[in-house]
């Protein structure tokens, strides 16, 4: 299957426009850090470049909510020449499948009930601080 193809299933099968719309800044800013500021880049430090990176982390913050994916990848852009690799796409990918890994995996939990999971989580016990109890016979 074409990486084309897989692209556009995989960005179908994401449900919130959150997601999408986190996806669509991501590819836009690494595409903009990788044709464009090269060329106008005054030294090393940019100041567009650099503004744009704490726009996008704050954007992916405000659509994606806080996650430690986000806190490399800025530091990674601050560096010079380190932008020309796709990070703030890198770690949307990351988040996002996760995400979607998380709710399919809640989808099956909740199309099997009283499978091996269920049976876990009815067995599982939140215990008081203080000393381990002693074991069960």
């Amino acid at each position: 299957m074409p990486l084309i193809l897989q692209f556009k299933n995989y960005f179908n099968s994401l449900t919130k426009p959150e997601h999408r719309a986190a996806w669509a800044i991501a590819l836009v800013a690494d595409a903009l850090q990788i044709a464009a500021f090269p060329l106008f880049a005054e030294g090393a430090i940019s100041p567009a470049d650099t503004l744009l990176d704490f726009v996008v982390a704050f954007m992916m913050v405000r659509l994606l909510g806080w996650h430690w994916a986000f806190l490399p990848t800025l530091a990674n852009e601050l560096i010079p020449g380190a932008d020309l690799f796709p990070t703030w796409t890198a770690a949307v990918w990351y988040v996002t499948h996760r995400h979607r890994s998380a709710a399919q995996n809640n989808s099956v939990e909740e199309v099997e009930p009283g499978g091996y999971l269920d049976a876990l989580s009815s067995e599982s016990e939140i215990l008081p601080p203080g000393p381990a109890p002693q074991p069960r016979r």
